[in-house]
């Protein structure tokens, strides 16, 4: 299993935002999410708000078979989740998951289990 462990800056005054956004992945906007997890065999996925001197951030960190298919899964589903997903991404973070980083995932340097 690999994990992505990933940091989104928060774009200013739109801390309340990534709250509700997280909000209404865990309601409201529950069975998409579950749905799309399904799809791209994420088996945990966690979201923190880390506010700091530098501006806030979203921490991302997800476990899945294959990392770069999840995030595949997301940008090419075309379904009404999915397109709400990533216009709330780029509106509380002004990044555009649909289209392909200019850099690589980040590199896990330690990922430890018992």
């Amino acid at each position: 299993m690999a994990v992505f462990n990933g940091v989104f800056p928060i774009l200013p005054g739109k801390e309340q935002g990534g709250r509700d956004f997280a909000a209404a992945i865990m309601g409201e906007r529950r069975k998409g999410f579950e749905a799309l997890q399904t799809t791209s065999r994420i088996t945990r996925e966690t979201w923190a708000l880390q506010e700091t001197p530098m501006g806030s951030f979203m921490l991302v960190w997800f476990e899945a078979p294959d990392v770069e298919k999840a995030f595949t899964d997301l940008a090419t589903a075309g379904n009404e989740f999915s397109i709400w997903f990533l216009a709330q991404v780029k509106d509380v973070t002004g990044v555009d998951m649909s289209a392909p980083p200019d850099s690589p995932l980040p590199d896990v340097l330690v990922d430890w289990t018992s």
